[in-house]
């Protein structure tokens, strides 16, 4: 028998079966890469080729999904235009860089930006 999201709800677990499923499958998934990360971490140099192709994969990954946020959003920011939406991103990547590249003033930054035009649209 093979472990699913069916079999977790049969048995000992109950009513709990689903969320131990998540936990289980969350932590295998997860971990597994942490602990990888703590005994290679001591042997990866900084400027390391394997360690610059992380970064560039990890970069890449947040700017796709920023750009679906922007360009293809789901939820309440759907109703916001397009236009405001790029804007907001684009003055909050100002603030960014103008801030000697503090996350938290570009965050907050494109936050406002888009929260006043909204508050400002009409209807």
């Amino acid at each position: 028998m093979s472990a699913t999201f069916a079999t977790f709800g049969q048995g000992w677990a109950g009513d709990f079966g689903p969320y131990l499923f998540i936990l289980l499958a969350g932590t295998l998934a997860t971990d597994i890469w942490r602990w990888l990360g703590v005994v290679a971490g001591d042997r990866l140099r900084d400027d390391s080729e394997a360690l610059n192709w992380v970064k560039a994969v990890a970069t890449a990954l947040v700017a796709g999904v920023i750009g679906n946020l922007i360009l293809f959003p789901t939820g309440a920011l759907a109703s916001a235009p397009v236009a405001l939406r790029v804007v907001a991103a684009a003055l909050g990547w100002g603030a960014f860089l103008a801030a000697r590249k503090n996350v938290l003033v570009g965050v907050v930054t494109a936050e406002l930006v888009l929260v006043i035009g909204w508050i400002a649209l009409p209807g």
